[in-house]
């Protein structure tokens, strides 16, 4: 297929011009989605022309012009045939089915890949719960707590799927009947850790949803997991850390929801603990501070009590 016979609108012609754009690396896919609401269509952005340098000064424009080749455009039509094929449910940042909370962020992915049952109406109530693969059996205790009594209070519980305070938050909330969503980062092809695709399976037959912003066929990287942590942190209401190092791609996590204006609670161990968790409550980030909490109950009071999410634009 040639790039000028694409049509604006046609779902297979728009979510090929996606990943087109994706391939061609000429923009970061954490700001495609922002390209594409300029332009009103990812078919529209493939298709600016040597016309279009010359009439706009903006920077999306002469960076993607001539960058999706008939080739390139002609290969991504074949991929997104094979996902219609395979009957993957996908979403992309143009479908009104995007997630409204992730549609927030200014540095939302152009895809999202669910197995299971995504529900906008339930899991836009949601609260990430993350901490260490390493923790201590005290650290899963609360992982466990704070996921039952969330649940039971409505909210639906994201997290990694990774070991450790992932594993904990997932299988303490269908311990109570909530619905749990597990982040990836990886594709669906590819239950990471190995460990953990039982709780996969489980997660979905249950009736809640295992979700990535990747190609089936991706398998772990490193880049994979930050990225995945940006998407968790964009669907969420708030995040939750419970316990984590230094290093830890949950204070990376925590970071993250802090810049994207999301609430960020740190259980008070962990406060007490680490420096890192003390200077995000005591001088916080991003002219926002985390909230330090011991309980269950201080969360719902207050997510309870928040506004409603507001558009995160960084330009």
């Amino acid at each position: 297929m040639l790039v000028s016979d694409l049509a604006v609108g046609n779902r297979i012609h728009e979510l090929a011009a996606l990943v087109a754009l994706i391939r061609t690396k000429v923009v970061p896919q954490t700001r495609i989605a922002a390209y594409v609401d300029r332009h009103g269509s990812a078919v529209a952005l493939a298709q600016l022309s040597e016309d279009d340098r010359l009439m706009s000064m903006e920077e999306s424009v002469h960076e993607v012009i001539g960058a999706v080749t008939d080739e390139v455009i002609d290969q991504a039509v074949d991929t997104v045939t094979r996902w219609f094929d395979l009957d993957l449910t996908v979403y992309s940042c143009i479908d009104p089915e995007y997630p409204q909370n992730l549609r927030g962020i200014f540095n939302r992915p152009p895809f999202l890949f669910v197995e299971g049952d995504w529900s906008e109406h339930l899991d836009s109530r949601s609260i990430a719960i993350v901490g260490t693969r390493g923790a201590s059996q005290l650290g899963l205790r609360r992982a466990k707590t704070f996921s039952k009594e969330l649940s039971r209070n409505g909210f639906t519980i994201l997290s990694g799927m990774a070991t450790g305070v992932d594993t904990a938050a997932h299988t303490a909330a269908m311990e109570a009947d909530g619905r749990t969503v597990a982040v990836m980062g990886t594709g669906l092809d590819h239950r990471y850790p190995a460990v953990n695709r039982e709780l996969a399976s489980r997660i979905v037959d249950t009736g809640s949803a295992l979700l990535t912003q990747f190609e089936p066929s991706q398998g772990p990287r490193p880049w994979t997991f930050p990225m995945r942590n940006v998407v968790m942190s964009g669907l969420s209401l708030a995040t939750v850390v419970i316990e984590a190092g230094e290093t830890s791609g949950a204070k990376m996590q925590a970071r993250v929801a802090l810049q994207h204006g999301r609430t960020v609670f740190i259980h008070s161990a962990l406060v007490q603990s680490h420096k890192w968790a003390r200077e995000y409550v005591n001088e916080g980030r991003y002219d926002t501070h985390a909230i330090e909490v011991s309980s269950p109950s201080e969360i719902v009071a207050r997510v309870e009590d928040a506004p409603e999410l507001e558009p995160v634009s960084f330009g």
